[in-house]
């Protein structure tokens, strides 16, 4: 099920996808068929976290704890995770082993960049200086792809977190199966309700909604270019901040 606001939610409409094994070529699982009502759903639990809640008042240097606690859990779960990879996406275990150890090394890096965001001083004469701050700007959307989805979460995740924002992930529909059990991780690791919200679904469904929403204030993509055009001319209808 998807993770919304610290909790799992099925799709608003009751529909499911399929999750094929590549090694085998046989369905395996089913993720939440999500649309815009779900988008939404996230969207606004990622906003209340970044405006209402906990998270906003946290010191940088709580995040980069909580940040190194995902990193323990990864840490010592490294064989199932890369296990579930392996099936969700069909890579060899010989690949996904050392992704998900180097997904908890991850953490542990953005765990160390959580109290290094810093703005500039600026000398303008000799008895002025403007200065400016580095400030989060708050919901951000991750889309990522098939092929290395737990990678990707991770080092996308990972910096969104440290800088302050919240987050919604829309995984590839083919591969969502190890976002959303990551999911997990940070609710365990005690960051707050909402920060953390994954949606699968289609990308014309799902990552139509998340691009177009008005309260996502940034994009980030990996994928492939003709996807990327059409996230470029959609985000500009609000702005947004893109990172590809």
């Amino acid at each position: 099920r998807n993770w919304i606001d610290g909790k799992e939610e099925g799709a608003a409409n009751g529909g499911w996808l399929e999750s094929v094994d590549p090694s085998r070529g046989e369905g395996w699982a089913q993720v939440p068929d999500g649309r815009a009502a779900d988008v939404d759903l996230a969207v606004q639990a990622a906003r209340r976290a970044f405006r209402d809640g906990p998270w906003r008042t946290l010191s940088a240097a709580e995040r980069a704890r909580l940040l190194r606690r995902v990193g323990a859990l990864v840490r010592a779960r490294v064989e199932g995770l890369a296990a579930l990879e392996s099936r969700d996406n069909g890579k060899a275990i010989r690949e996904t082993g050392p992704e998900v150890s180097a997904v908890a090394e991850m953490y542990y890096y953005w765990a160390g960049a959580a109290d290094k965001v810093q703005g500039e001083t600026i000398r303008v004469g000799p008895a002025s200086f403007n200065f400016t701050i580095a400030e989060p700007i708050g919901v951000v959307g991750a889309i990522i792809p098939w092929n290395s989805p737990l990678s990707l979460f991770a080092a996308k995740v990972g910096a969104i977190l440290a800088a302050g924002n919240t987050v919604v992930v829309k995984p590839a529909e083919e591969a969502a199966c190890t976002s959303l059990a990551f999911a997990r991780f940070f609710e365990e690791a005690g960051f707050p309700p909402g920060v953390v919200n994954v949606v699968t679904g289609l990308g014309e469904e799902a990552g139509d909604a998340l691009v177009r929403h008005p309260d996502v204030g940034k994009i980030t993509f990996t994928g492939e270019t003709s996807t990327a055009r059409t996230i470029t001319a959609r985000s500009a209808e609000t702005l947004k901040r893109l990172a590809f």
